[in-house]
């Protein structure tokens, strides 16, 4: 940091002479620092996925990085996951309170727009912080399958297919070369874990992988167990034989 910019990393609510908030910035780079999270949208619904490192005693079968917002969204996240379940209660009161008074399920859009609205004025208050998280944002709903990503600055964006956390660069690459718009939920499945193994330390097991999905079908989130993990992680070791990709073998 230049000497003239010394100071402005401090306060939140002032911009730096070349025009930056250096506490925003830290915020993004937390959610680089954090764990893999992968979204794909795909012709059935929407996949999420997450690497999440446990300890050897910890009870894996609980997920710390996957939540339920309502029957037909899920939130995949990475960064600073406390944050993330402040971000993901506000999203379920929001959800919630759209049934009631319009009697139909918010959109995917909607929720994704009112976080973003939420991380945004954190980004402008003094006294406060930028959430150290960002958050993949999935569902179907009356306008088909969604995916959206929200970040620290109270941006938000739609995508197809979509990567954050440690090594995002390079999945994102990944996805980028391999994506269809025609894959099926299967495909997508194994496409994300594919990603996974790419960047991960562990490239073995699936104990340190976590799995959901939303069927355009009956637009209910289903968690994945690790049986079915299993399968989609044997198929896509298959693909990067196939591909000739030795880092995931």
């Amino acid at each position: 940091m230049l000497p003239a910019a010394a100071g402005y990393d401090r306060a939140i609510t002032v911009f730096s002479p070349d025009g930056r908030l250096y506490q925003v910035e830290y915020a993004i780079e937390t959610v680089r620092r954090g764990t893999l999270a992968i979204g794909i949208r795909c012709k059935d619904g929407v996949v999420l996925a997450v690497e999440e490192k446990s300890r050897k005693l910890q009870v894996s079968d609980v997920t710390q990085k996957i939540f339920q917002v309502d029957d037909h969204i899920g939130v995949a996240a990475a960064g600073y996951i406390p944050d993330a379940r402040t971000q993901v209660d506000h999203a379920r009161f929001f959800a919630q309170s759209n049934r009631l008074i319009y009697d139909e399920p918010v959109d995917v859009e909607g929720v994704s727009k009112n976080l973003a609205d939420m991380a945004q004025q954190y980004t402008q208050y003094a006294g406060v912080r930028p959430f150290g998280v960002a958050l993949i944002l999935a569902g179907v709903d009356k306008n088909g399958s969604s995916l959206y990503l929200t970040d620290p600055s109270g941006t938000y964006i739609g995508y197809n297919a979509i990567a954050i956390g440690a090594g995002s660069d390079q999945v994102n690459e990944f996805l980028e070369k391999n994506y269809r718009p025609d894959l099926n939920m299967d495909d997508a499945a194994v496409l994300a874990i594919e990603s996974i193994y790419l960047v991960s330390e562990d490239k073995t097991g699936v104990r340190h992988i976590k799995m959901a999905i939303i069927d355009q079908k009956v637009k209910t989130m289903r968690k994945i167990e690790e049986e079915e993990i299993e399968k989609y992680s044997s198929l896509s070791k298959e693909n990067a034989s196939k591909r000739g990709d030795t880092s995931q073998q």
